[in-house]
């Protein structure tokens, strides 16, 4: 989808942006993207939801194509519950160097593995 003329945006627009349900619901906001070192291609973004003001918040990966750009609400959708991102698999503080992690994720999820 194009914004603005141009559809490429700099990660720094990126983080921050708030992440809705299909009805419109705020669920968050992007912390900060993951992406491929050797394709380049961002894989995750990672949900940063609850708290206040950044105390307490937590942070959860999110398969980058559960993610769609609205730009009637100048932010991303999925079709995620919050039941969803609170019930995904356990993550330490290595979780994107464990490709056991990532599969069950994506299988969590029910979206294809961005390695594949």
């Amino acid at each position: 989808m194009q914004t603005s003329g141009q559809s490429l945006i700099s990660s720094n627009d990126v983080n921050g942006t708030n992440v809705y349900s299909p009805a419109g619901d705020k669920l968050g906001h992007i912390d900060h993207l993951m992406i491929d070192k050797v394709s380049g291609k961002v894989t995750y973004a990672v949900m940063g939801f609850g708290g206040f003001l950044g105390m307490g918040e937590d942070h959860y990966p999110i398969p980058w194509g559960k993610l769609r750009y609205d730009i009637t609400q100048d932010g991303y959708v999925t079709d995620l519950t919050q039941e969803q991102l609170e019930g995904a698999p356990a993550r330490d503080a290595d979780w994107y160097r464990n490709r056991d992690w990532e599969e069950r994720t994506h299988r969590h999820y029910g979206v294809h593995p961005y390695w594949m």
